[in-house]
Parts: structure tokens; sequence; C-alpha cells
């Protein structure tokens, strides 16, 4: 869809000047001869620039943006306003451009001139909106966690409902997926986070040395224990104790992992006196408990302790409308650990991108974006300084993503099929926004001029 620009001048001749030169270059035009008609057209048009002159009888054009700039139409507050004064007026501009004018061009004006100040002024406006869309969706998350996406919405909904209690619980997901995270974040918006958060790897501690780490032990306990060691339940004492990789601790620790959990009492290896503990749990893992409670590697009674609350992270693969969100979080973070001048990415990237299948999930397109930083030469990421494995994989990893799609002898409208699908997933962000179009051109990770020029050719305008 057009923008639509609205031309305010006292002068027939002028108005009708600009409103062929800017219809020429593709824009609608709306005219008013005065501020006072500006100002009821803004509260009934969808207007994205004004052009005003600034001496007019009545409100003068400088009055006309002070006005727009206070909020008395709230939609329009930040509205591209342009300038146009008579040559030899330059003090006057440059006070409209304090007052909160966008820019400003002196007559006799140059057409060409006047083209490049509206195409930047939009242009301004465009990332303006999009950084506040961006903005607003890393509000969505917790912490680290990015995401707007309707199965990371049930996950913050989760964690808001268990933050303040004491409750244990399982975190679930592939590797990659952002267990920890979340983690981490029902510790910090819980009444412990004044306390130790302590992270433990199961998978990564040597099975003889499994208890010692976890509950400590004394010296002499055993050979090589030359000195006490606090355990990570000690070290993690009313705080929050995360234990990733739940399912790889060997049966022999899970009988006594159950124990301190049933008594809230722990005894370091070597000594006789158990001693409280007051820590909140939270496991994690990316196996399937229920197929390793099966197979006799996990025990059930300690699967249903700590199963208390399960909390499903969902695999990138299925959250496409996050990845960009997360690409250009990762991109600034890395720009600015490498010191390189890189934002954004070129228009195909984001399209590669959405469409790779992230076996590694959140923290492989983490990785993938520090070594595309890393290569790229240029200001914005290109398809170039990509891993190969993301060039070469096609959109999607196989038609079964797409569904069993049968085509007849007859054949299909594959337009007005795309068209219908466009239409529903458009009608579903605007009803999860409110209305709100630049919060649901973000839930679809879209610009907000991406996303309004889709709503008109769908017609979904009205």
């Amino acid at each position: 869809m057009p923008e639509h620009l609205l031309v305010v001048d006292d002068q027939t001749s002028m108005r009708e000047l600009l409103g062929i030169l800017f219809e020429r270059e593709g824009y609608t035009v709306s005219a008013a001869s005065s501020a006072e008609e500006a100002i009821a057209l803004l509260k009934s048009l969808p207007i994205d620039l004004v052009l005003t002159d600034m001496n007019m009888p009545g409100m003068s054009g400088l009055e006309l943006v002070r006005l727009v700039r206070s909020g008395v139409i709230p939609q329009h507050r930040d509205l591209p306003m342009v300038m146009v004064t008579a040559y030899g007026t330059t003090q006057s501009a440059i006070q409209a451009m304090k007052e909160g004018a966008s820019d400003y061009v002196l007559k006799p004006f140059d057409n060409d001139e006047l083209r490049i100040v509206v195409r930047k002024a939009l242009g301004h406006q465009a990332l303006v909106q999009e950084n506040e869309s961006l903005k607003a969706a890393l509000k969505q998350g917790f912490g680290e966690i990015i995401g707007t996406s309707a199965a990371m919405q049930a996950v913050y909904s989760m964690v808001r409902r268990i933050q303040d209690s004491q409750i244990s619980c399982l975190v679930r997901g592939e590797s990659g997926t952002g267990k920890e995270l979340v983690a981490r974040a029902i510790h910090d918006g819980s009444p412990r986070a004044g306390g130790p958060f302590v992270a433990v790897n199961c998978g990564a501690i040597p099975e003889g040395l499994i208890e010692s780490e976890l509950f400590g032990h004394r010296r002499g306990a055993f050979t090589g224990a030359l000195r006490d060691r606090v355990g990570y339940f000690a070290a993690a004492n009313q705080g929050t104790l995360f234990l990733d990789e739940i399912g790889e601790m060997p049966l022999s620790a899970q009988v006594k992992l159950l124990r301190v959990l049933q008594e809230r009492r722990v005894t370091q290896v070597g000594d006789t006196q158990a001693q409280d503990i007051d820590v909140r749990i939270i496991a994690a893992t990316n196996r399937d408990l229920e197929e390793e409670i099966q197979a006799g590697r996990f025990r059930e009674d300690l699967y249903y302790r700590l199963n208390v609350v399960p909390i499903e992270l969902p695999p990138l693969r299925e959250r496409r409308g996050d990845i960009g969100l997360l690409a250009e979080h990762f991109v600034r973070h890395y720009a600015g650990v490498h010191s390189k001048p890189v934002r954004g990415f070129a228009d195909e990237v984001i399209e590669v991108l959405r469409g790779y299948t992230w076996p590694g999930n959140v923290r492989e397109l983490q990785n993938a974006m520090e070594g595309a930083v890393a290569m790229e030469q240029g200001p914005q990421i290109t398809l170039s300084s990509l891993p190969r494995r993301l060039r070469s994989e096609p959109a999607l990893s196989s038609t079964a993503e797409l569904g069993a799609v049968l085509v007849g002898e007859e054949g299909v409208d594959l337009d007005s099929i795309l068209a219908q699908v466009e239409s529903q997933y458009l009608q579903a962000a605007l009803d999860t926004a409110q209305g709100n179009k630049t919060r649901a051109a973000a839930l679809l990770g879209m610009s907000f001029r991406s996303f309004r020029y889709r709503l008109a050719k769908l017609e979904l305008e009205r």
C-alpha cells in the first residue's frame, strides 16, 4: 500500500504542484488549505507524512508541528513532518526542527531535493517503528529469553504462575532450546532471587564423583579427598539448584537424590551428621524420561518428585516466527563484542534462516550469528557470511513439514490457497495484538510497512 502524504499550504497552486509531483512518485496525496483543516484530516485519515508550509493565515506550520507533537492526535504523535519555508528564513526552519519537525526545505526548492527529504523522513519513521516493535517483542520474555510465538507465550505464562512458589519443576526440550535460561527466569522472579543460582550438568560428572559433587565430602572420606568440600546442595542453600541433563544421572545417585528431596537434609560423604537444606530444585532433560523409566534407567518415584510442574520448551523449527528476533539480538550482541559495525540483514538472509531446520536450536542459531558477524565485511549480514550448511539446505527439510498435499489431474489454485493461509495468519496476529498493527507485525516477524502492504493486498484493512 503506497504511503499517504498530507500537503498543507494556503496556496492552491502549491498544493496542486506537490500533489502532482508526489502522485507521480506513487504516493497517495491529500491536501489541506490550512493547519486547522489538516488537524481534521489527521483525525480521520491514516497519514504517513505531513508536508506543511511555514507561514499560513491562522495557525502557522510551526504551531501545527507543536500541536501534533503534543499528542492531541495520539496515533500521530510521532508522525514525520517536513517544513517548507520561504527563502531567507533558515533560522525559522531550524526552530521548527527544534519543535519536532523531521526536516525542512527552503523555497524555491528543487523537486529532486524534496523527493529525497520525503523518502528520508519516511525511511527513518519505518526504522523507528521496527525498532519499537523489536523492543516490545524483547519485553515479552524473561531475562535473555526472546520470542513472541504462541508456544513461547505459553512458557512465559507457566513461568509467571510458578515463580512465587517453592514447587519443583521439570523443564523439557531438545538440546539448545534454552532450558537453563528458563530456570534462571524462574529463580530471578522468585523470592529466592537474592540467593544463589547453582547450575549442575549431571551428565558431565563422573559416576564415581557425583555423590561428592552434589552432597560434599569430608577430608579423608576417600582417596584424594585432601580437604572438606562443600557440595552443590549446600552451595545453593536458600537459592535454586538447577540439575541439567537429569536423565544422565546414574541410578545409584538417583536413589540418594530422592532421599535428599524427601527429607530436605544432606549428609556429606564421610560424615554421619545430616545438614538441613533450603533449596528449590529445577531439573531439565532432553530425554524422554517415560521411556527411560520403562527401560529401567530412571526411577519412577524420582520422576514424579521432580515433575511436579512440567514446562515444555519448543524446538526452534516450531517457532520460526521468532528466528528474526533472535538473529537480530545475537547480531547486535556480537557486533558489540567484536567491535564491528554490522546491523541487520540483507533481504534474503531472514528467509534462509527461517527455512533452515536448526537441529541445534537457539544455541546453533547463536553460534551461526557469531560466525556471520566475524565473517561479514559489510554493514549487513549477507548470504555469503552464513555457514555453508544454512545456504545449502532447502527451505524446508522435507515435504512432510508442509503436510501431505495431493495435486490431482484438475490441479489446484496455489495462489488462492496461499492467500487464504496468509489472510488467516494476518487476522490472527491482529486479534492477538488487539488491533495494534505494529505489534501484529512483530508477532509475524515482519516490518510494519510489509505488514501494512499485505493487509491492503488482501483487502483486510476494512
